[in-house]
């Protein structure tokens, strides 16, 4: 029990982040229908630029640690939003009217040259992110929870909760809406269109700078290529929850993060067992000092995502709040 609750903490904390990043693929995909596959990019952008802003910030004296990591989140913000807009305006718009292939092959195009641009800048080895808040570690029924991870939790229900109101219940929202519904009506109705789509792609890029400096917080440590498998998993939960759909997007994310930590959490578990039953006492104690068996378990993690999403396509193909609907004409 003590494994699975402090597994179940671990895997709402990162399935939090998941969500907040799959919700700029659903937003995105709810728009003009295509997936923005340079999200994780973005994402990866955003921790890079709050790295450089709190190490800078944090030897400065009388600034308090969360002034400073909150500094790291500003200056990651504007430079998302910024980045967003112009893969919208200079990838994306031009070939609104081209076959769905072209854009995809663009977006991974520019992934991929963003994963460039970031290792000539920050180079390619992983970088320490500074660990500069406090952080107590809490016991809850036999599990622990470090404050870090109650404000990832706190931070991204928040952005969920801020977001669905933004959708739902103020006119820009009522513009992305009837933009995703019927581009052509909402044009003819005085919704301007570019401007609307360009909205929503900034407001991803928002959401997936947050997301990377709540990831950087979390591991400690960020990379040119961090943002590739982050991206690639909140795909999986946007697709798992039903792709366009936010709420699906939200649960996709949480229940990705939840069965992800518990597969880790149980595999290692049985691996343990295994190597006392049936590997020598010499071998099963090197293995356990050189920490052999946690990584065994860990490197399970990534399978348990594509697992599961493979798993809830094929039963149900529109994900689980999505619904069937046909091609537009």
């Amino acid at each position: 029990m003590d494994i699975f609750l402090q597994q179940l903490i671990n895997g709402l904390t990162l399935g939090s982040v998941y969500a907040v990043v799959a919700l700029g693929y659903t937003m995105v995909y709810g728009i003009i229908q295509l997936i923005n596959f340079a999200h994780g990019e973005v994402v990866m952008i955003g921790g890079m630029v709050a790295l450089w802003t709190i190490g800078a910030l944090a030897g400065s004296a009388g600034l308090p640690p969360t002034v400073v990591v909150l500094a790291g989140v500003a200056s990651a913000v504007p430079v998302c939003m910024l980045l967003g807009w112009s893969i919208e305006r200079a990838a994306y718009r031009p070939l609104r009217g081209a076959p769905r292939l072209a854009p995809l092959i663009t977006a991974i195009g520019i992934s991929i040259i963003l994963q460039n641009v970031a290792l000539m800048i920050f180079s390619r080895n992983p970088l320490p992110f500074p660990q500069i808040l406090p952080n107590p570690v809490f016991e809850v029924a036999g599990a622990t929870i470090s404050l870090v991870q109650i404000i990832i939790i706190a931070t991204c229900l928040l952005l969920m909760g801020g977001l669905t109101l933004l959708v739902y219940r103020t006119r820009l929202g009522m513009a992305m809406r009837a933009t995703s519904e019927n581009p052509a009506v909402a044009g003819l109705m005085g919704i301007p269109i570019d401007r609307v789509i360009s909205t929503t792609f900034v407001i991803g890029a928002g959401l997936g700078a947050v997301a990377g400096v709540l990831n950087g917080l979390y591991y400690g440590i960020v990379h040119y290529t961090f943002g590739a498998m982050l991206g690639l998993k909140a795909f999986c939960a946007a697709v798992l929850g039903g792709i366009g759909n936010m709420a699906g997007a939200m649960l996709g994310g949480i229940l990705l993060g939840v069965v992800e930590a518990l597969g880790t959490g149980y595999i290692g578990e049985m691996t343990d067992l295994c190597h006392v039953g049936f590997l020598s006492t010499a071998l099963a104690e090197r293995c356990a000092r050189d920490g052999h068996v946690v990584l065994f378990g860990s490197n399970y993690q990534d399978v348990f995502a594509f697992l599961v999403l493979i798993v809830v396509l094929v039963f149900r193909p529109s994900g689980l709040l999505g619904e069937r609907v046909s091609d537009r004409a």
